[in-house]
């Protein structure tokens, strides 16, 4: 069941760690990825938040005959609030992501993109402000290199399953996602979260020891 609340809601309220506890309650342990993406640009003090977009990528070593067709394709048909996840199995291949398909995510209204890969155009990419976590850059571009083959499946990064439409979560701690099928509890449980957390702050600077806090309000 989808969530109600709005993106910017949710942009401005939840952070990775208090949504990937409320899933560790539901009982759903496996919605963090594992692998090292930093975010590369972009500001790193906001929180990445949205459905995810994705893209399942090989390497290559012949002539594209059809170069970019498919993540062009992918990037023309984002929608406003999507994450373009590009699946690429931590590939150190090529850049496979650089400034024109950020500018061109930015003009259908996608808001970010993870990259299980490397990327270039890191100083443009940040003038525009357009968040990307990736695992490192390189110069060389990705055409005969690496290629898109599926669009819009289910790829896995870092042992953690994505689907077409799940809910995104990156920030500095890492990238949470939140299957759809828990959508609604767990965002609505997170915000109940943030609120209790915001209480225990408040109390223990107020005076109350961390032990009494917890003990009072349970919420760690």
């Amino acid at each position: 069941m989808k969530t109600s609340h709005t993106f910017e809601l949710l942009r401005e309220k939840l952070y990775s760690a208090v949504v990937s506890d409320v899933l560790d309650g539901l009982d759903s342990t496996n919605h963090v990825i594992k692998c090292q993406l930093p975010q590369v640009t972009g500001r790193t003090d906001k929180v990445l938040i949205g459905r995810c977009k994705t893209t399942l990528w090989a390497d290559m070593a012949h002539i594209d005959p059809n170069p970019y067709e498919l993540e062009l394709k992918a990037v023309d048909s984002c929608q406003p609030d999507e994450i373009l996840i590009a699946a690429a199995n931590g590939s150190s291949r090529s850049a496979l992501w650089g400034e024109l398909l950020s500018t061109a995510c930015i003009r259908t209204g996608c808001v970010g993109a993870i990259v299980d890969g490397l990327v270039r155009d890191q100083l443009k990419m940040n003038a525009m402000n357009f968040p990307v976590f990736a695992k490192g850059a390189s110069p060389l571009d990705s055409k005969n290199r690496q290629k898109v083959i599926e669009i819009d499946v289910k790829v896995e990064i870092g042992s953690c399953l994505i689907s077409p439409g799940d809910i995104l979560v990156a920030d500095i701690d890492g990238i949470v996602i939140i299957p759809q099928e828990l959508e609604a509890e767990a965002i609505s449980l997170a915000l109940e979260k943030v609120t209790a957390e915001n209480t225990v702050r408040d109390a223990i600077k107020n005076g109350l020891s961390a032990t009494a806090a917890f003990k009072k309000y349970g919420v760690l």
